[in-house]
C-alpha cells in the first residue's frame, strides 16, 4: 500500500519519555503509600492518561486524585523532561525522509497534553517538522484507545484515514489507530516483547527507526 500521510505518537515513538514520566508518578504514589517499582509502573500507565487510571489510583492511595495533585504532577513532569528528554534513536533521520516521501503530510497525534508534546519536541529538535501539525487526546472528545486524535490529524492533511500509516508503541495507541482505519506499524526496541502490539493489530513490528522508511 502506498501511504499519502504519516501519523506518529509521541511518546516511545519520538522522544524516549515514558520512563521519566512514569519516574516522577512512581515517586509521587509512593509518598502516598502505594510502591511499586519503575517496571510496574510503566506496565501500568504506559499509553493511558493519569485522569482515565483515576479509580485505580484512588484504590490503591486511599486518597482522592484531585486537580492539586495533578498540577504537582504535570509540574515535576515537565522539569524532569526539560532536563532529561531525549530522542528516540534514529528518528530524526526517519522523520526527515518520511517528510520528504509525502510531500509534509506528517503529523502528531499523540495522547498527552499539548504543553508536553510541544516542549519535548522543541527540546530534541523536531518541532519544526510537525509545527501546526500537532493534535493532543486532551483536547479531543475522546482520547485514546478511541480515534478521535488520529482522525483529527487525518482530516487536517485532507488524507483519508485509510491511507494513512500510524507509528505507534503501545496496545492502547495502535487500538486507536486500528479504530481509525489506518495501517498501524508499531516501533518494539530490542528487548521489548512485540506479541501484544501484534495481538492489538499492528501490520508490523520493527526494532529500530531506521527500518521506518518507504520507498
Amino acid at each position: 500500500m502506498t501511504f499519502q500521510a504519516i501519523l506518529f505518537d509521541c511518546d516511545g515513538v519520538l522522544v524516549d519519555s515514558e520512563s521519566l514520566t512514569c519516574g516522577v508518578l512512581r515517586d509521587m504514589f509512593e509518598e502516598q503509600g502505594w510502591r511499586m517499582s519503575l517496571a510496574e509502573c510503566m506496565q501500568r500507565f504506559v499509553g493511558h492518561t493519569v485522569r482515565s487510571q483515576r479509580a485505580l489510583i484512588e484504590a490503591n492511595t486511599g486518597t482522592p486524585l484531585t486537580d492539586l495533585w495533578l498540577e504537582e504532577f504535570f509540574h515535576r513532569r515537565n522539569e524532569r523532561l526539560a532536563q532529561h528528554i531525549t530522542a528516540i534513536d534514529g528518528i530524526h533521520q526517519a522523520v526527515e525522509h518520511l517528510h520528504g516521501h509525502t510531500q509534509g503530510r506528517i503529523a502528531v497525534a499523540s495522547g498527552a497534553d499539548r504543553f508536553k508534546v510541544e516542549m519535548m519536541l522543541k527540546q530534541v529538535g523536531l518541532h519544526d517538522f510537525f509545527d501546526g501539525r500537532i493534535f493532543s487526546g486532551h483536547e479531543m472528545p475522546r482520547s485514546k484507545p478511541h480515534p478521535d486524535v488520529y482522525l483529527a490529524a487525518a482530516a487536517h492533511l485532507g488524507v483519508d484515514p485509510v491511507h494513512c500509516l500510524v507509528v505507534e508503541d503501545t496496545t492502547v495507541g495502535i487500538t486507536a489507530g486500528v479504530a481509525a482505519g489506518s495501517t498501524v506499524w508499531a516501533y518494539a526496541p530490542e528487548g521489548a516483547d512485540p506479541a501484544p502490539l501484534r495481538e492489538a493489530g499492528a501490520r508490523r513490528v520493527f526494532a529500530h527507526m531506521d527500518e521506518l522508511r518507504l520507498t
